[in-house]
């Protein structure tokens, strides 16, 4: 593997990167823009949707469709633009168009923000899945119960310092709180005192 974080996003996708940021209007979507549109924004190069510098417009639509299929999006088909659907349906298309385009290397953050408890269960199932069938999966999430779901190993941000992975069996959320607090240390020993 080579390092990537110099590269800019297209490269970076090239390469197998899919990401969904936190934010998901004008950050992971353009809420003006078709589903189908949307779509080509992250899967062009890599679902072959781009020939000679233009969209083909039908893989486009194919894509957008087998994505709301698939993540279960309410939407009125490929033609709705991502400003109307609302935010839990935006969220599905989101995921779904990162996680169909099987990904080397996701990184996703709040997977399942302001999805139905059903979509959430699925998102996560999907991503597991990812891990399971060979792609890199980093999942940014506050949701504790998210993170002992799909997690195999946990590392913990505080006070700008992150914290080494632990595999996921050695932490509870006890110790879990001693990491947010930022007790690397006193985490760590409590990991490896059973």
């Amino acid at each position: 593997t080579k390092p990537i974080g110099h590269l800019g996003p297209t490269a970076r996708r090239a390469r197998g990167l899919c990401a969904v940021p936190e934010e998901r209007n004008g950050h992971a979507a353009v809420a003006d823009l078709t589903l189908a549109l949307n779509g080509a924004l992250t899967a062009r190069r890599r679902m072959g949707f781009v020939s000679g510098g233009l969209i083909n417009m039908g893989r486009a639509k194919g894509y957008a469709a087998k994505v709301i299929g698939a993540f279960s999006v309410k939407a009125l088909g490929h033609q709705s633009t991502a400003g109307s659907l609302s935010g839990g349906n935006l969220q599905k298309f989101i995921m779904g168009r990162e996680i169909l385009q099987e990904p080397a290397a996701i990184a996703v953050s709040q997977p399942t923000w302001g999805v139905d408890a059903g979509a959430a269960s699925r998102i996560r199932q999907a991503l597991v899945d990812l891990a399971r069938a060979g792609s890199g999966v980093l999942v940014i999430s506050q949701d504790l119960d998210e993170i002992f779901e799909v997690a195999t190993h946990i590392a913990v941000i505080s006070e700008g310092r992150l914290s080494k992975a632990y595999p996921a069996q050695d932490l509870n959320r006890e110790k879990i709180g001693l990491l947010m607090g930022g007790m690397h240390d006193s985490a760590k020993e409590a990991a490896h005192a059973h």
